[in-house]
């Protein structure tokens, strides 16, 4: 029996050409608080227009075998393009990194509850 595994995708990039009524409705919008990430299947935006014109999308998705990572990160970054077009948002050079959450190791706290649970 092959266990799912929690992926988080981080996929980053640039608006590109934003027109004066745009950087306003991101302004407007505030870009979530950048001290409260979150990764989620729909995805969480982060960004501060009025420093920088770069944007962070957060996902997260369970895969059930490592070879499906890439595919995550196609689908997290095809999520970011549609949302950014669907919004009529310019952007350019589009990345994304991916973190297979089994892979990470334990804090202390995390190895205390896990021996909690044994």
């Amino acid at each position: 029996m092959t266990e799912s595994r929690t992926i988080r995708v981080t996929v980053r990039g640039s608006f590109d050409n934003l027109t004066g009524e745009q950087k306003a409705e991101l302004a407007a919008r505030g870009g979530d608080d950048l001290l409260t990430v979150q990764y989620t299947e729909q995805g969480h935006l982060t960004y501060d227009i009025a420093a920088r014109p770069f944007f962070t999308f957060r996902f997260a998705e369970e895969v059930a075998d490592e070879k499906e990572i890439p595919q995550a990160a196609i689908r997290a970054e095809m999520k970011a393009v549609a949302w950014l077009e669907e919004h009529g948002y310019g952007y350019k050079k589009i990345t994304s990194q991916t973190v297979d959450m089994s892979e990470v190791p334990l804090g202390k706290r995390g190895k205390r509850e896990a021996a909690r649970n044994a």
